[in-house]
């Protein structure tokens, strides 16, 4: 080895390829390059994952919070009030959705069953809406169209006086749980 300074030396010539060789006489301007492309590829990427302002400004919805916290024996259990009127509301903190329709209230997962994409409601069709695949759905989470192929993911819910207590930690898919994906909810 041969040495053209005190910091740098050179890479022997008969190195046969190796990607040292490679990233040591690759030219700086080819380097920043192909870091601007990748980082182009990977900002054009995010943009894709995301929703528009307009379309979230054409999906209200309401914020809630937990009415306890996560303390103690009952740490996979969230406590909401009982909806007063039909509508939606997100728990995002909890990935929690509260729907009341029909004169029951079901507890959703936030998440799209295809691709856990933080599903909107939207207040004009009275349905849920993925914005990443456009998959759409009923008030009482069943699939209606879209790239999804099953209804929305339900979570365990009792009423207990003027709270409901949703089990955050019990999921049921319509497909693997129908009995209790069905039963899944209380009378408003």
């Amino acid at each position: 080895m041969t040495m053209t300074d005190d910091t740098t030396s050179s890479v022997p010539a008969d190195c046969g390829g190796c990607s040292l060789h490679d990233a040591l006489s690759a030219p700086a301007a080819m380097q920043r390059r192909e870091f601007l492309r990748a980082a182009g590829l990977a900002m054009a990427s995010l943009g894709l994952l995301g929703i528009g302002a307009r379309d979230a400004a054409a999906m209200p919805s309401v914020a809630i919070g937990e009415v306890t916290g996560r303390d103690g024996p009952t740490a996979t259990t969230k406590q909401y009030a009982v909806p007063a009127a039909d509508g939606v509301a997100i728990d995002r903190d909890n990935s929690v959705m509260i729907a009341r329709a029909a004169g029951k209230v079901y507890a959703f997962a936030l998440a799209c069953p295809h691709q856990n994409t933080a599903l909107k409601w939207n207040d004009h069709d009275h349905q849920f809406q993925c914005p990443k695949h456009h998959s759409r759905y009923t008030a009482d989470g069943t699939f209606i169209d879209g790239r999804a192929t099953r209804n929305m993911d339900r979570l365990a819910i009792k009423r207990v006086g003027a709270e409901l207590v949703v089990d955050v930690d019990t999921i049921y898919q319509a497909d693997d749980n129908p009995k209790e994906w069905a039963a899944a909810f209380v009378p408003a």
